[in-house]
């Protein structure tokens, strides 16, 4: 059974009674283990349930909240993952065997987050890796900062200066996000949060001008729709400049 908060587990158990089929003996494992090691204390309730991965609020012995990202071993899309990781020269080692590659994505994250933030960029801290199990800052106040797609920016333009910020310092760490666009942007008070790292990947990747060509696409064409004055070419200049 998974250890959920004390405080909260009579307001969520007959919610996951009806979620027990998405958590496998490895997860609930893995989750006891970080308690242990006191990274967490307990889950409180789900943030989001997806074919690929699960997303809990959890708390800390101090009461502070984190985020438990959990990968789905059988349900991920395996094939794609295990291409990213091949492609990926920091993981020469990873065998195509399911459960190593799911760790292997999430250790990928975990390292891919903790460089991010070393550049200055605003992502969440990474707090723990663990087989498919990553743990990680919580985003928000009372309740979780939504990504700009649910909430846009009150001033798109400057929201879009400071997301142009970030992949300005992605770009100099070496970094490309290689999934960047209104869907892994979180809107924290009108400032841009970048998540969902598990993609990003080097400039030693043979893919990485690619990746970034993507990222500007989808990130011009959503500031676009919102009134901004850019386009793909202005923004790879902006973010080119070091």
């Amino acid at each position: 059974m998974l250890p959920f908060h004390k405080h909260k587990r009579s307001h969520f158990r007959e919610e996951f009674k009806t979620l027990n089929d998405i958590f496998d003996l490895t997860s609930e494992q893995t989750v006891w283990k970080l308690i242990k090691q006191g990274v967490i204390e307990g889950l409180e309730g789900p943030l989001s349930i997806g074919k690929e991965a699960n997303v809990f609020l959890a708390i800390t012995k101090d009461d502070e909240r984190r985020v438990v990202k959990m990968y789905r071993v059988t349900t991920c899309d395996f094939n794609k993952m295990y291409a990213y990781i091949a492609a990926d020269p920091r993981f020469p080692s990873v065998h195509k065997n399911r459960r190593q590659v799911v760790s292997a994505w999430c250790q990928r994250e975990f390292r891919n987050l903790l460089k991010a933030r070393e550049a200055g960029c605003r992502v969440p801290t990474p707090f723990a890796a663990l087989n498919n199990v990553l743990v990680m800052e919580f985003i928000g106040d009372e309740s979780a900062s939504q990504k700009v797609h649910t909430e846009a920016p009150a001033h798109p333009k400057t929201f879009f200066d400071q997301v142009v910020k970030n992949m300005q310092l992605l770009h100099k760490a070496g970094l490309v996000h290689g999934d960047l666009s209104q869907f892994n942007i979180l809107n924290c008070d009108e400032e841009p949060v970048l998540i969902d790292f598990s993609q990003t990947t080097t400039r030693e990747n043979p893919n990485f001008e690619e990746y970034l060509a993507r990222d500007i696409k989808n990130v011009a064409a959503y500031f676009v729709k919102l009134g901004v004055k850019t386009s793909e070419e202005r923004l790879r200049k902006k973010i080119m400049v070091e």
